[in-house]
């Protein structure tokens, strides 16, 4: 089973040719790959699974797989972005 993970984007940059975004996750940070979202800038939501973002949703949508997440566990304690 995979696990894709709702973050926002922060900021973009170009590394080399290969779109580049900073994500937030609720606090936590990563660099990952926009090649598959290649519209998607900063404040955009987005599914991201194994460092590339796979597809852009909008807040409700990530709100709604935040919740879902938390119902089901994943987050401990005040891990929950």
């Amino acid at each position: 089973m995979c696990l894709g993970v709702p973050g926002q984007i922060i900021a973009i940059r170009d590394d080399r040719g290969t779109p580049m975004a900073t994500v937030d996750f609720g606090g936590a940070t990563k660099e990952v790959c926009l090649v598959y979202t290649p519209d998607a800038g900063p404040g955009t939501h987005v599914i991201v699974h194994a460092g590339f973002a796979i597809a852009e949703l909008d807040e409700a949508a990530a709100q709604a797989s935040l919740d879902l997440f938390t119902q089901i566990g994943f987050f401990e304690g005040d891990a929950r972005p």
